[in-house]
């Protein structure tokens, strides 16, 4: 049968320099095995299927998987699916919000902004096991004086955080030294010196596609708004890069808009529209 089929590019103000995201259009009356063969043979970090709703109050619903497994929630498949719903004439029950529903629940993902934005999942917030540090320390070859925070982050996907000196620091980290199913995801962070077009420079390493490297992180940028938001850190709308050290450039626009509340968002480029045979 043939299906639409879109890929689109997510979170960059350029089109070939976010990350890229395959959405099947007509997502409805497909096995679970055939969404899991078709999204290892994209071969991208996330490959979505929309469907009809299960929930009355959702527009429509997305399953999304990587190459080895479903996800119960991810940050730049949220954005990039509900660009693609929109373009197919999806006309969301509210004005200027889309209901998406996905495994993990509904996630709102405003369209009144300069780009849009979902509102960031509820994120638990634990202390990282002191062997799981050392582990990651000593894979990364860290020098432990530069690592200034840690925590564990769960949104859905679990995040071991290491908050590092400097932006600097987090862009001389070797990616390659780390592979899944060694570590859970690694998400790291630094601050930019005052002045910069962005405050903090983010990296996700060992992400279950089996690269060594996520381009931009939506869900890990998600969890760690929370984390400033709760440690008295983000009074104010920030801007994230991600992606620098593989020749991306990400932009993560976070807005916190009242105590546990944060919006992510992002530009979607939709650069090829076509059928697939599923």
């Amino acid at each position: 049968m043939r299906r639409r089929f879109v890929q689109c590019d997510v979170f960059s103000a350029e089109a070939l320099r976010g990350n890229g995201l395959a959405v099947v259009v007509d997502g409805d009356g497909l096995s679970d095995e055939v969404m899991q063969r078709f999204a290892a043979w994209t071969n991208l970090a996330e490959t979505t299927f929309l469907q009809k709703p299960q929930d009355p109050k959702a527009d429509y619903r997305i399953r999304i998987f990587t190459p080895s497994r479903e996800m119960p929630f991810a940050g730049h498949p949220t954005l990039g699916s509900c660009a693609v719903w929109l373009d197919a004439d999806g006309v969301p029950k509210q004005a200027g919000l889309v209901r998406q529903e996905c495994v993990g629940g509904i996630v709102e993902i405003d369209q009144t902004g300069p780009v849009p934005a979902f509102l960031a999942p509820v994120t638990l917030q634990q202390p990282m096991p002191d062997e799981d540090l050392q582990a990651i320390e000593n894979a990364l070859g860290l020098d432990t004086e530069r690592v200034v925070n840690t925590v564990r982050l769960n949104n859905g996907p679990i995040w071991n955080v290491l908050e590092l000196a400097s932006a600097a620091d987090v862009l001389a980290v070797e990616s390659a030294r780390v592979r899944w199913p060694n570590f859970q995801s690694i998400g790291l962070i630094g601050a930019y010196p005052a002045g910069q077009d962005c405050e903090f420079e983010v990296r996700m390493l060992a992400p279950s596609s089996g690269m060594s490297e996520d381009p931009i992180t939506g869900s890990l940028n998600a969890a760690l708004a929370h984390w400033l938001q709760a440690q008295g850190r983000l009074a104010a709308p920030i801007v994230v890069g991600q992606g620098q050290k593989i020749g991306r450039l990400g932009r993560v626009f976070i807005n916190p808009v009242g105590e546990g509340q944060v919006y992510i968002g992002g530009q979607t480029h939709i650069l090829i529209r076509g059928t697939v045979a599923l």
